[in-house]
This record gives C-alpha cells, structure tokens and sequence, in this order.
C-alpha cells in the first residue's frame, strides 16, 4: 500500500504543483557560494498533507484509533513529501536524486536543513522500532521512477511495485499493530494487488507523462504495440491485454485475503477498506471496457461510504 492510496500514484505536472503549493514549500538551500546542495519539498503539517490528498488511504484512517492514526498520518505525510519531491518539475533528475538521498540520512539522523517533518519520521521509527531499511526501501521504489520509465517483464514491475506499494503496506501494519506475522506476507500482497489497480487505472495518465507501466514482454504476447498505446488504440489487442491485467490484480487480492489470519481482521480493518475501495475500483474499470485513455476513474464519497462502513461495523 503506498500513499495515495499508497500506492505511487501518477499525478500531472499541475497536480504535483498544486500539492507543493497547498501542502509543502519547495525548499533549494545553498552554500555560502550560492550552490544548491540539498534541493527537497519542505512539508507544513502532516494532519494537512493527509486532509488535501483526497486520497482513499486517508479515508481509511478513520478505522484506527487517535494515537494511531497520528502516527499513520506522519507516515503517510513522509510517503506523500518524497512522492512531491519525486514528481516535482522544478527539479531537475539530479536534485531530485539529492533531495531523496537527504532523506534516507534523515531517516537515522538529524541534518543540517532538513525537513522538520523528518524528526516526526524518526519518532515513529524509534516508537515502533522500525528499521529505517525498510522506509528507505519506498525511497528507492519512489526513485525508480527518475531512471526508468518503461519495463520489460513483470518481475520487473514488480521490484517497482513492491517499492512503492508494498513496502508501505509493511510499515503500515506495523503502526496498525499486529501480532500473527503472517500479516507481512498480507501486506506484501495487498500492496502489489492496490499498485497493479493503480497502473489500470492511471494507463492514459501515465502515457502523457512518457511513462508505460505495463510489461513491455506481456504487450508484445497480445499483438498490442507502443505505438497503438500512444495513439490510445482501445481495439481488441488492448482489451485482452486490459483483462490479462485485471485478472493478475484480482490474483493478488484473493492472495491477500487469503493470508490475512482471521485474528487480525480487526487489526487490518484500515488496510482491508483499501482493498474493498479499489476492488470495487477494477470491477468498475472492468465493467465499463477499460476506457483508461479518455477517463479517470474515482469513486464518489457515496460509493466508498458503501465499502468503509461495513468494515467499521464489523459486518464482513
């Protein structure tokens, strides 16, 4: 599970701006001689970066408590400064290298200018004795996307995926509490079930941005070519490769559930109200013939209330 929803989640370049306008500053701190040494997104407050997301992840909070969804929303504000950091335009790839490499210090010791959110991160990984390997892993997920925008296998994909998205979920679960440890293998799962309906969701998104997400071995098994995606063919080639895709997603969200120890469904409730909104996300996709290039897909507040209520009354 990676923040948005999580889970990387492509945004437009005005989207991006938009969110290091209302959420964050953009920061260029200099040396004496005016050289830029650690260009980074200055986070404001971590409670305002989860409010404006918008995102479904957010949604999902209301299932924890108040010390724990504190501590979640800390989190998810450190997934959602790096992913801005990322995608910022004004950066160039090398400052955005920098910016990522501040971070992964910060990560085990206070620095000289850095975030005021990384001492917030540095609690949260002394509370819950976290590893900060395991934070620095969703840095790399996230740096994956300065160097490479296409992949040729799924096993390719799936190093990104576990970067961006699963490697959250691990630490999510760790601020949710558990005590089966099977739940990191739910995690794991679920992460690549949430990232893979991502990518469905966002194709045409993330085409305009130059980025292709799927399998470049698997576009080539169905007679679907780069050239046919970049003119947003929807022809029958597509839409078998779409259902190929789909049906790997909802794999991997049976696999989930099906790791998910019965004694830790109260505990997973936040991260099972993930996978209910964006299950219910594929179906629809799937239901209205993949029009990924021309539509983005959303649930309204409606819809999701449909999918969060009964995990928080205990009906499923």
């Amino acid at each position: 599970m990676k923040p948005d929803e999580g889970i990387r989640k492509r945004r437009s370049s005005t989207e991006v701006n938009a969110a290091i306008e209302v959420n964050t500053a953009l920061r260029l701190p200099r040396r004496l001689d005016g050289v830029r040494v650690v260009p980074t997104i200055v986070s404001v407050d971590p409670a305002k970066i989860t409010r404006q997301s918008k995102s479904n992840l957010a949604l999902a909070f209301v299932s924890l408590d108040r010390e724990r969804r504190r501590d979640i929303t800390t989190f998810y504000a450190f997934c959602r400064v790096i992913d801005d950091l990322a995608d910022a335009t004004q950066l160039n790839a090398n400052e955005k290298r920098l910016g990522l490499a501040a971070w992964r210090s910060w990560l085990s010791a206070p620095g000289n200018n850095e975030d005021p959110l990384a001492a917030r991160v540095r609690v949260l990984i002394a509370k819950y004795q976290l590893p900060p390997a395991m934070l620095e892993e969703i840095i790399a997920g996230v740096e994956m996307d300065l160097s490479i925008s296409r992949y040729a296998t799924f096993a390719d994909l799936r190093l990104y995926c576990y970067g961006v998205a699963s490697a959250v979920g691990l630490v999510s679960i760790e601020i949710f509490g558990y005590r089966n440890p099977a739940c990191r293998e739910y995690a794991v799962e679920l992460g690549l079930a949430l990232q893979t309906t991502n990518i469905i969701r966002d194709i045409g998104k993330d085409m305009r941005l130059g980025r292709i997400y799927l399998p470049q071995e698997e576009m080539a098994r169905f007679g679907y070519s780069e050239a046919e995606m970049l003119r947003a063919e929807r022809n029958e080639r597509f839409l078998a490769l779409m259902k190929f895709q789909a049906e790997r997603s909802h794999a991997f969200y049976r696999k989930a559930a099906e790791l998910l120890p019965p004694e830790e469904r109260r505990s997973m409730v936040a991260a099972e109200i993930m996978a209910s909104i964006y299950r219910t996300l594929l179906r629809r996709i799937e239901a209205d013939g993949f029009c990924v290039f021309e539509k983005e897909y959303r649930l309204n507040h409606l819809q999701k209330a449909r999918q969060i209520l009964p995990h928080l009354l205990g009906w499923r």
